[in-house]
């Protein structure tokens, strides 16, 4: 199995940290947020990774020559020219990616958490287009599933918006489960992703061409395609995505 830990984002709720120095690169707990996330994949057997720059890439870069990749087989996606959000950033990869049978996990640099990596794996069935972590912690916006785990749609509780529009007013029986950043991703999507980005970019100004989120790509394909839930026994995660929890993340790094 391959992953992809997407590194490519500008980390503003970060700054002034991040003017000089890329998310990934933050350290916490004696380790960067990338380290974090390299070792937990090497631990659970996964050895071949891409990661995606953008801010500050060259930074990332060294970092990786100087550790040797961390005994891992790494790869770059290059987005300096354009950042090009999770599901763009995937499509940009996935030549990095595919190429054999197995299913990818993909993970944001920026959330640490507890999870089994083999449980999950393990817990990924072949009906599913991809099977993502997911949690009742509280949020502003959701995923909506059904009784079978299955994903129906997403919201946002503060405004109100359902997607897709058509289940407006439907959403009573779903359940509502936060999205943790991480997935596994089955062979079969990536040319799914390609039409629908190809959809996408008809209707997008040039400046959007290719600049597109994984949760809008899961919102078009739900209705007809499976996407699953897995919410991990005893699941403790943080986002490390503002200046205020930098404390409070550092003691969960070092606990994990």
């Amino acid at each position: 199995m391959k992953a992809m830990i997407f590194c490519a984002g500008l980390g503003t709720r970060l700054r002034p940290i991040t003017d000089t120095l890329p998310k990934a690169l933050l350290p916490l707990g004696g380790k960067t947020l990338l380290q974090h996330q390299i070792e937990r994949l090497q631990a659970a057997g996964i050895s071949d990774i891409v990661i995606n720059v953008h801010h500050l890439p060259d930074q990332i870069v060294r970092f990786l020559q100087r550790h040797n990749n961390f005994g891992c087989r790494i790869a770059v996606s290059d987005e300096s020219n354009r950042l090009l959000n999770t599901g763009g950033g995937l499509l940009k990869a996935a030549p990095l990616l595919c190429g054999d049978s197995e299913p990818v996990l993909a993970c944001n640099v920026d959330i640490l958490s507890n999870i089994d990596i083999p449980a999950f794996v393990c817990a990924h069935r072949p009906d599913a287009m991809a099977t993502l972590v997911v949690s009742d912690r509280r949020t502003q916006r959701y995923l909506l599933f059904d009784g079978e785990d299955r994903m129906r749609g997403w919201t946002n509780i503060a405004t109100g918006e359902v997607r897709p529009r058509e289940l407006q007013g439907l959403t009573g029986g779903l359940r509502p489960l936060a999205f943790s950043g991480m997935q596994i991703l089955s062979p079969q999507l990536f040319p799914l992703l390609q039409e629908y980005a190809q959809a996408h970019d008809a209707a997008a100004a040039d400046s959007q061409r290719g600049v597109f989120s994984l949760i809008d790509l899961y919102v078009g394909l739900c209705s007809r395609h499976t996407l699953r839930a897995y919410v991990p026994d005893g699941y403790r995660m943080m986002d490390v995505g503002k200046i205020g929890q930098l404390q409070e993340a550092e003691r969960f790094a070092e606990n994990l």
